[in-house]
């Protein structure tokens, strides 16, 4: 078996590597022949023009004839598998390799993010508007998904800056919420849960009216209290909020009907209320990323064994289910902390009382010292570009969710299960949403390194340095290294993407198996 996976795994990458070969060697050729990159010097009237063509010409090989230089620049490629890559040198005689390493961490910072946020809401959200179709709650996601695929991303982008960025720091100079907007926001929160709840007429206004009082009253309340330029969640609210999430983690998990699971995941969000004060002494006296780390080790640790403490038989769905909850609980207090440091972040003179940037991956005068204000600051600088990303990314998820889960539940094996007696919950998790991610797999991985060759658009609006932006450089520039460095790490990425793409075929497919077949 283990011959069998590795001649798989071998024959996967040889050709992958293949295609990732010819389509370099297709772009570099393609690229070497569609400018003259010593025109500007060759017009040019500077004294010393033509001892920068002789530089040029040395340092780039441009006197050897394209398909022959692309082997150089191959040579140099493939000493990453000895630890020395060498990508050459671009116009500005500076390292391609460096330009990129500056580039790479703010484009997956971004991309990362955002990418993550669109296919969580996207395919829980495509997940129950299949479940409800035809239902209010499926045509208002439809037509959202619909409005949001058909935006320009940099329409949506300027947008975002408009009114979530400008308008909002002039907002809090006096954060004083009109009465048309607590109405405003009390009717669109109450047709959201009334879509989302649905049922019968009745409940469906009964719903409205409910979540239409409350959001309202909340909005007013907190506006009155200035809660804006000081907010926090307490520990009453982190309690009532794991408490929610230990019951809707459960339901999704294993269901409600699992008592141990429920016990269990209630214990840990018990936890949450008893480690708020300890989590935030550890997060004053030992801020960074090492304390985070080591916090969520201990609660892992602690979760599997509450999870184990609990369960008799079948212990990984309630030990899986017990992680996600101590996990989704802790980062309530994370987000607390986060809170906690919104007003002296607003106050720094770097910020002064202007807290949504609209370009920058963070701000230029930022003191350092202070670990949670800067990365405070980084998050914030995060917002606008990863929301514009979101928007635009998660509304292809939801209609791909949404039809293939109505594609899967007309199979006859779902018809068997229920006709078995199995209860719709375990149709739903168990059979149905695993075979719906097999087809979603190819389209997740692919997204990942897609984007990895950069948001062009959003990265220019934002005014972030990322890949993007270097390979728009490049083209402007006629930088052909600067062009095949780019080019290399987001190929690279396609091809791992794709790997990793037949590997998630086999662990959610029992029916392919790693090195079966020819």
């Amino acid at each position: 078996m283990a011959e069998r996976v590795f001649a798989y795994i071998s024959r996967r990458l040889g050709v992958l590597f293949v295609i990732l070969f010819g389509s370099s060697f297709i772009l570099y050729n393609l690229a070497a022949i569609s400018g003259d990159i010593l025109e500007s010097l060759r017009l040019s009237r500077e004294p010393n023009a033509q001892q920068q063509i002789i530089a040029l010409t040395r340092d780039l090989n441009l006197d050897v004839p394209p398909p022959l230089r692309y082997f150089l620049w191959l040579r140099g490629i493939l000493g990453v598998f000895i630890g020395s890559p060498d990508f050459g040198l671009t116009r500005t005689q500076q390292p391609v390799i460096n330009e990129i390493l500056l580039a790479l961490p703010a484009t997956i910072r971004l991309v990362t993010a955002a990418t993550i946020i669109a296919i969580v809401l996207g395919i829980t959200i495509g997940i129950v508007t299949a479940l409800r179709q035809y239902s209010r709650f499926d045509y208002a996601m439809t037509f959202v998904s619909f409005l949001l695929f058909s935006l320009p991303i940099f329409w949506v982008a300027v947008l975002l800056k408009e009114y979530l960025a400008i308008s909002f720091n002039n907002f809090l100079v006096d954060p004083q919420i009109p009465i048309n907007w607590i109405i405003g926001i009390g009717l669109v929160t109450g047709l959201f849960w009334a879509s989302v709840i649905g049922g019968s007429r009745k409940t469906f206004w009964t719903t409205y009216g409910v979540a239409f009082v409350i959001s309202s009253s909340l909005v007013a309340i907190l506006g009155s209290i200035g809660w804006l330029l000081d907010p926090s969640l307490g520990p009453v609210v982190v309690l009532l909020l794991s408490i929610g999430i230990a019951f809707g983690v459960t339901q999704l998990s294993v269901g409600l009907t699992n008592k141990a699971a429920l016990r269990a995941s209630l214990v840990m969000a018990g936890l949450s209320l008893v480690a708020f004060y300890p989590a935030n002494w550890v997060f004053d006296n030992y801020p960074g990323n090492f304390s985070i780390f080591l916090m969520i080790c201990v609660l892992i640790t602690t979760a599997v064994f509450v999870g184990l403490a609990f369960s008799k038989i079948d212990r990984a769905p309630i030990v899986r289910t017990t992680i996600i909850t101590a996990v989704l609980s802790a980062g309530l207090v994370l987000v607390d902390k986060f809170m906690q440091t919104w007003k002296p972040y607003m106050q720094t003179d770097a910020v002064n009382y202007r807290p949504v940037p609209t370009v920058g991956e963070r701000s230029d005068l930022m003191d350092d010292t202070d670990f949670w204000i800067t990365s405070l600051d980084i998050v914030t600088h995060l917002f606008l570009p990863t929301l514009a990303l979101t928007l635009i990314g998660f509304a292809g998820y939801i209609r791909f969710a949404r039809g293939t889960l109505l594609e899967v539940l007309n199979q006859d094996y779902i018809r068997t299960a229920r006709a078995k007696g199995l209860s719709e919950r375990t149709v739903i998790m168990r059979h149905a949403f695993r075979n719906t991610m097999i087809p979603m797999a190819t389209i997740l991985v692919a997204d990942f390194a897609g984007v990895i060759g950069g948001a062009f658009i959003t990265e220019s609006v934002f005014a972030w340095s990322g890949m993007g932006t270097l390979a728009l450089q490049a083209i402007r520039t006629q930088d052909l290294n600067l062009l095949m460095g780019v080019f290399f790490v987001t190929a690279t990425m396609a091809v791992l993407a794709n790997f990793v793409a037949d590997l998630l075929y086999s662990a959610l497919d029992p029916r392919i198996r790693v090195g079966s077949g020819a």
